[in-house]
C-alpha cells in the first residue's frame, strides 16, 4: 500500500470520477508516501493548516491504471524522513477502485499529526 495525504472535502468533491488533485495538474503527479511514518512527517512538514479532516488514502498500487514511479524527494524528503527514502509518484489520477482503505489523520494538543485511524 501507498499513501496519500487528503482534506475530506477534496476527496468527496467528485466522487463519481477518479480522484485527481491540485499537484496533479501542477507538477504532472499526484504525490503519496511509502508508510503511515513517512506520511505523518509529510503531514506536519505540509499539511498542519490543511482543512480538517484529513484523510490518508490506502492505495494498492497493482490497482491502479497510471503509472506509479519510486523517485527521491526533491530538494530533500521532510524533517524526520531519512534521506534516500524513496516516494511513490502516480502519473495520473488515482482509481477510486484502487483505495483500499481511508483513515483520518489524528493530531496531538500542539496540532502535530500524530497517527492514523
Amino acid at each position: 500500500m501507498i499513501y496519500h495525504v487528503v482534506p475530506l472535502t477534496d476527496w468527496n468533491a467528485d466522487p463519481g470520477r477518479p480522484y485527481a488533485p491540485a499537484s496533479l495538474a501542477q507538477d504532472g503527479f499526484v504525490h503519496c508516501s511509502p508508510d503511515e511514518e513517512t506520511t505523518l512527517a509529510v503531514v506536519n512538514a505540509f499539511y498542519r493548516a490543511a482543512p480538517r479532516p484529513l484523510l490518508a488514502l490506502l492505495v494498492d498500487e497493482e490497482r491502479l491504471t497510471a503509472g506509479c514511479v519510486w523517485e527521491a524527494a526533491v530538494p530533500a524528503p521532510p524533517p524526520g524522513v531519512p534521506g534516500g527514502t524513496l516516494f511513490p509518484h502516480v502519473f495520473g489520477p488515482v482509481d477510486r477502485a484502487a483505495v483500499q482503505r481511508v483513515l483520518e489523520v489524528r493530531w496531538d494538543a500542539e496540532g502535530r499529526a500524530t497517527g492514523l485511524a
